[in-house]
C-alpha cells in the first residue's frame, strides 16, 4: 500500500486535508533512502520515507509502513524507526501506517508506550490511514480528477464489501488519462491488492478493458511497462542512466527481476547499482 506514495507523494497532504488534520501544505516533497541499517549486522528498513518542506513551518519526515495484520513486534520497531530518523535527520518525524482492515487500523493507532507503566519514556501515536477514515471513491468525476487518491482509496478498501464498485470506478477513470500513466497506476493497484480477494476483480477489469493479463504479447507489454517505470524513476530522481543500462533494463523480460530493479531505483545512487546481485 505504500507504493502509491512513490508515484504521488502529494496524496498524503490531500488525504489528511480531507480529514482536517493539522498538517501544513508542503511546498516540496522528496523521496529519501529507506535504508535504516546500522553498522551492526542488523538491517532495518521502512517501507517508504518522505521529506516534506513547508514554506512557514519548516520540514518534517513521514515514514510510511503498510501493515496487513496485528504484529506486537512492530510496536518496538516503529518506536525505533521514529527515534532513529529523528536522530539522523534532526527533523520532526511522523509514522504513517496504512491498513486494509479496520481492526488492524484501530490497533495500529495506539497510543502505546515504551518504558515501565509508572514512567513511560516514549509514547507512540501513529497516524493511520485505513478503511475507517479514507473515503471510498465511487464517483467517476472525482476519481478522474485525482487518480492517485482514487488508487489509494481502492487499495485501502480492498477488503471491503463495496470494493468492486470502487475498483470499477478506478478502472473507468484510468481510461481518461495517458496510457503509460494508466499502466503505472494499474500496476500499483495490483500490488496493493496482492493479499485481498479484490485482486481477482481488478485483474478481470483490466483483462476486459486492456487484455493486460492475457497472452504472451500481454506479458511482454507488461514487462516493457515495468522497464519504463524503472527508467522513469531514475530520471525523476536525477540519476544518470548510461545507454548500456537503458538497453539492459528495456531488454529484460522477467517481471520479478524488473520489480526488484524498480524497488532499487527508488534509492540507488547510480544506475549500475540496479544490477548489484547479478554482477557479483
Amino acid at each position: 500500500m505504500h507504493r502509491i506514495f512513490h508515484k504521488e507523494p502529494g496524496v498524503f497532504g490531500r488525504a489528511f486535508r480531507a480529514l482536517d488534520l493539522p498538517f501544513p501544505e508542503p511546498v516540496a516533497v522528496s523521496l529519501l533512502s529507506t535504508d535504516l541499517t546500522e553498522t551492526a549486522p542488523l538491517e532495518r528498513r521502512v517501507d517508504t520515507l518522505l521529506r516534506f518542506d513547508t514554506e512557514d513551518q519548516g520540514s518534517y519526515l513521514v515514514a510510511v509502513e503498510a501493515q496487513g495484520r496485528k504484529e506486537a513486534c512492530k510496536l518496538a520497531s516503529w518506536a525505533y524507526y521514529t527515534s532513529y530518523l529523528h536522530a539522523k535527520y534532526q527533523l520532526p518525524t511522523v509514522l504513517l501506517v496504512t491498513c486494509q482492515d479496520k481492526s488492524t487500523a484501530l490497533w495500529a493507532s495506539g497510543p502505546y508506550s515504551v518504558g515501565p507503566a509508572h514512567w513511560p519514556m516514549l509514547t507512540m501515536r501513529p497516524l493511520v490511514l485505513g478503511p475507517h477514515n479514507v473515503p471510498p471513491v465511487t464517483d467517476l468525476r472525482a476519481a478522474a480528477a485525482d487518480i492517485p487518491l482514487a488508487t489509494f482509496s481502492a487499495i485501502t478498501h480492498g477488503k471491503d464489501a463495496n470494493a468492486d464498485a470502487i475498483l470499477k470506478t478506478l478502472a473507468a477513470a484510468l481510461q481518461t488519462i495517458d496510457r503509460d500513466d494508466a499502466d503505472i497506476f494499474s500496476e500499483l493497484t495490483e500490488q496493493g491488492l496482492a493479499n485481498s480477494p479484490a485482486l481477482k476483480t481488478w485483474r478481470e477489469l483490466m483483462a476486459v478493458d486492456t487484455s493486460f493479463f492475457r497472452s504472451e504479447r500481454a506479458m511482454k507489454l507488461r514487462a516493457e511497462g515495468h522497464a519504463k517505470s524503472v527508467l522513469r524513476v531514475l530520471k525523476g530522481r536525477g540519476v544518470a542512466v548510461p545507454e548500456a543500462v537503458r538497453e539492459r533494463v528495456m531488454g529484460c523480460g522477467d517481471l520479478e527481476t524488473l520489480e526488484t530493479w524498480l524497488d532499487r531505483a527508488l534509492s540507488v545512487e547510480s544506475a549500475e547499482e540496479l544490477f548489484a546481485d547479478a554482477d557479483r
